[in-house]
């Protein structure tokens, strides 16, 4: 039974979009500042807690790689309960919450250090309560989109957002770098704590209601929720194939990410500032791929799409273990952003496939059974990345990682997209 709503659906003409389109649209204007700004602030996070392990603690290679996994580690432990409480509740004041809890947390950091008494630990329980806290708020938002937007306009919502989440990478974690340099690296997370109050700030000012949350006594037992998500999507073929996809780029994407900040600081000797907007690099492709997404539907179709942007960008991962401390250094750089590239492409067609194909009153769940199985592959990538740097080396490590990664889209061949131009709007009927 679907969630009863109390105001006018949406999709009449008081609600949609001007002709300005959703820049004109108040409640979105606001989520999507809110979200921004998130995405803003867990990306100086990113950047910040390695430099701060690496640079002020002196962390070996493998511990920067454990805390790299502990925000992702959350998705294992109750991304699919999370998806099933999310289905029940009203979001808003979730993604409040989660952002009033990093904001309290990385505050804490800077303190400690001025006090003396930063450890290691510190920073792990910081950077896992935070993840608890990003795990919530990722699938709450993705929920919440639908009931700001109509059907029609989701395409253009996902792609701003992934445009928006790509100038938040340049943002964060080039901003990272230069708190770093310029207030330490730890200090520089003070500054990152306040982003998260100006996401909840804009939360705050959407104006639309959300539809009530379904009485307890209508739903199934909470394990029959969660059954009922994973199961849908994983006999799904559509949603089965692009679960499997992302989850296998997210290892290894994960895994090359977890060692890239110490390949570039250690074996590369780029200073802190710099280190962060190297990283960002790969955003350029990023905020390409989100303008781009709407003409490469157009014109190919979102399935068809979906496999040329990415069979067409994996392969420039290549360049990365090309990098060198001469004029190659630009090689990290095209080969980041052109990933970058097919990565944001994908994610905008997949979402807003997501969004416009799954029951509404089963949204929550597949996104979280699909986050679980795609989230919960980054904090065994991280892991992986380290154990593999520490045992090869880091630029072996990086040639067996972006090798993989050339042949992930391959796998999107093996369901029913490559004989589709355009993904279906709807489930087929039993």
């Amino acid at each position: 039974m679907s969630a009863r709503l109390t105001e006018r659906p949406l999709g009449t003409a008081q609600e949609r979009p001007p002709r300005s389109g959703l820049l004109g649209h108040h409640d979105f204007r606001l989520l999507w500042l809110g979200e921004t700004t998130n995405r803003v602030g867990i990306n100086i996070t990113g950047v910040a807690m390695p430099l701060v392990a690496v640079v002020t603690l002196d962390a070996s290679t493998f511990w920067v790689s454990v805390l790299a996994a502990a925000p992702w580690l959350p998705w294992l432990l109750i991304g699919l309960p999370a998806g099933a409480w999310v289905d029940r509740m009203r979001r808003r004041p979730i993604m409040l919450i989660c952002n009033l809890v990093p904001l309290v947390l990385l505050a804490s950091v800077p303190v400690a250090g001025w006090l003396g008494v930063l450890t290691m630990t510190q920073l792990m329980v910081v950077a896992l309560i935070n993840g608890f806290a990003a795990v919530f708020f990722g699938i709450s938002y993705k929920v919440y989109l639908p009931s700001i937007v109509g059907p029609e306009d989701l395409q253009e919502a996902n792609a701003k957002l992934q445009g928006s989440e790509s100038v938040a990478q340049v943002a964060g974690l080039g901003g990272g770098g230069l708190l770093a340099q310029a207030f330490g690296a730890a200090s520089g997370l003070l500054v990152n704590s306040a982003t998260f109050l100006v996401s909840a700030l804009c939360l705050l000012g959407i104006r639309r209601k959300e539809p009530f949350p379904e009485k307890t006594g209508e739903r199934p037992a909470l394990r029959q929720d969660i059954k009922e998500g994973v199961q849908y999507t994983f006999k799904d073929p559509y949603l089965r194939v692009l679960t499997l996809y992302g989850t296998a780029t997210n290892l290894l994407l994960t895994a090359e990410a977890a060692i890239l900040p110490v390949f570039i600081i250690r074996e590369l000797g780029v200073p802190e500032g710099a280190t962060g907007w190297l990283l960002a690099s790969s955003s350029i492709g990023g905020i390409l791929g989100a303008t781009t997404a709407k003409r490469l539907i157009t014109r190919f179709g979102s399935a068809r799409g979906l496999l040329v942007a990415t069979i067409a960008s994996a392969p420039f991962a290549l360049l990365i273990p090309m990098t060198g401390t001469d004029w190659t250094l630009s090689a990290l750089v095209v080969g980041s952003a052109v990933l970058s590239l097919g990565v944001v492409l994908a994610n905008v067609i997949q979402g807003a496939f997501r969004q416009r194909y799954c029951p509404p009153q089963l949204l929550g769940r597949v996104s979280a059974s699909v986050s679980v199985a795609n989230f919960g592959a980054i904090p065994f990538g991280s892991l992986l990345g380290g154990i593999l740097g520490t045992a090869l080396g880091l630029r072996p490590t990086l040639w067996l990682l972006t090798a993989g990664l050339a042949l992930t889209p391959l796998l999107l061949l093996i369901g029913p997209l490559r004989r589709m131009r355009d993904l279906p709007v709807a489930p087929a009927a039993p």
